[in-house]
């Protein structure tokens, strides 16, 4: 058996010389009814949508107003301080279980933000950010958490996998 070894260790100065990254904005975004086999290179590759000084470029640039922006930006902010106080609170026994979202923040909250109020969203764990864009009460999710008798289902549901009618959160 044969573990390669990495090619940089904490404190190398990584040298990516032999990666052959795309241009910003080098890759056409398709149409949403393009054939899957025609864009099978997109899932294989890298799309590239941020320039060298961070600004979104091409055809992937959604052109956002600033203050769609820090909404989201605050959003996942709110998420990562959310999470690191649910996991303390595992960590001390005081709940069952928690899983982090840490990394996946954009995922759940672009997705909240991109999606009508009205529509109805089937989250899996590591999807909280969903519930902060609709707006819900974080001492309700905190409830949801500890299982106590003011968590919406009762405590007949894993911990992290919210429900919330009223969000229409499946």
């Amino acid at each position: 058996m044969h573990v390669p070894d990495a090619p940089f260790r904490p404190g190398d100065k990584p040298d990516f010389k032999g990666l052959n990254l795309p241009k910003a904005g080098e890759s056409e975004k398709p149409d949403v009814l393009v054939d899957p086999s025609e864009i099978r290179d997109l899932a294989f590759g890298l799309v590239r949508v941020l320039d060298d000084k961070n600004k979104a470029v091409g055809s992937w640039d959604p052109k956002l107003k600033p203050s769609v922006l820090k909404e989201g930006l605050r959003n996942m902010t709110l998420l990562r301080i959310f999470d690191d106080r649910m996991l303390t609170m595992q960590r001390q026994g005081k709940l069952s279980f928690y899983m982090k979202s840490l990394g996946e923040e954009a995922v759940a909250i672009a997705q909240g933000m991109a999606l009508r109020p009205d529509d109805i969203l089937f989250p899996s764990y590591r999807q909280p950010g969903l519930q902060f864009v609709r707006g819900r009460n974080l001492v309700d999710m905190i409830c949801h958490c500890i299982t106590n008798s003011k968590d919406n289902v009762k405590g007949r549901q894993m911990p992290v996998h919210y429900s919330w009618k009223e969000g229409n959160l499946v």
